[in-house]
């Protein structure tokens, strides 16, 4: 039988929200994630590094823009054992600078994703998936990367819908 993973990376704290900062405990990214694992059956991980951004929304965009231009890879608080079980991935995340948090690029290289399908999810605020999706493929040579879904952050907790939607168009329901 296949095996779904969900694997995210979301962030809490001051965020960004058309236009204005607003403080949440939960991040958009993880609003979606929860409201997928009411849809399909699946398990999941999330994605924490382990020295986090900064709460402030705007040291936490120009840390994450150093790292961006560093192509650093954070060390992370923990990984999977393994991801073999899994023939999906859905790879949820937030837009950074038009690609995945370095974060996530330390989450994918350390697997082979050969053989795999991944379905990237992105939030943001209207910047899209970004180069996420081909970013994401040259990561994970011998993976199925599948077309995106791109979701408003502020809109994450009136997602289901069009996750739902998604997720039939991929087979996942």
């Amino acid at each position: 039988m296949a095996k779904t993973l969900i694997a995210y990376f979301s962030r809490a704290d001051e965020n960004y929200f058309g236009g204005a900062m607003r403080y949440v405990k939960v991040g958009n990214t993880e609003i979606v994630c929860n409201l997928m694992k009411e849809l399909i059956d699946a398990d999941s991980f999330k994605i924490e590094m382990k020295e986090p951004y900064s709460p402030v929304y705007m040291t936490c965009i120009e840390e994450a823009k150093k790292d961006l231009r560093s192509n650093a890879r954070p060390e992370l608080v923990a990984l999977p054992e393994s991801i073999d079980g899994y023939d999906t991935v859905v790879l949820a995340y937030p837009n950074y600078w038009g690609t995945v948090p370095m974060a996530v690029f330390t989450f994918l290289e350390a697997f082979d994703f050969t053989g795999k399908r991944i379905l990237p999810l992105c939030t943001n605020e209207g910047s899209g998936m970004g180069s996420s999706e081909r970013d994401i493929r040259r990561a994970c040579p011998g993976a199925e990367v599948k077309k995106g879904l791109s979701i408003t952050g502020s809109q994450a907790a009136n997602a289901k819908g069009a996750v739902q939607k998604w997720f039939a168009a991929n087979g996942l329901n």
